[in-house]
């Protein structure tokens, strides 16, 4: 059988390592299923959610000439309600992410419990610094 890019085949977890899960596919070749391709959701510890010896379906990301092959599970899932209405998070895009990818400036990442109490009157982030200027103006009384 030949591993072909797209496809949907069943594998085996032979191995576990905090960066993603080894898979043996087929004829003996053993693929990645990186961290990020497990889940629609954040996985944090890899452990938590797969175990060596576990059977699983896999959809073949690539293929390199070396004999690299990418693999994930998530693609084989249905996407969770709602996950196409969310825009990527990193990276700067209409939400203004850190598209450094360090730190911001005083101390990282803001708690949700922060950030929720800093929306517009709809419940959606601020877009904008007006928006979030305006916002604090009537909270202050200022407008």
């Amino acid at each position: 059988m030949s591993i072909q890019v797209g496809s949907v085949v069943e594998g085996k977890v032979t191995g576990i390592k905090p960066f993603g899960a080894f898979v043996e596919v087929a004829e003996g070749k053993t693929g990645l299923v990186h961290i990020s391709q497990v889940s629609h959701t954040f996985v944090n510890d890899i452990n938590d959610v797969l175990k060596v010896g576990d059977t699983v379906q896999v959809k073949v990301l690539n293929v390199e000439e070396s004999g690299k092959i990418s693999l994930s599970i998530k693609e084989t899932q249905p996407k969770p309600e709602g996950s196409e209405q969310r825009g990527n998070r990193r990276g700067g895009g209409e939400r203004g992410g850190n598209a450094g990818g360090g730190q911001r400036r005083g101390g990282g990442r803001k708690q949700s419990s922060e950030l929720t109490s800093y929306s517009s009157n709809n419940g959606e982030p601020f877009n904008t610094m007006a928006d979030q200027l305006t916002e604090w103006a009537k909270k202050s009384g200022m407008a």
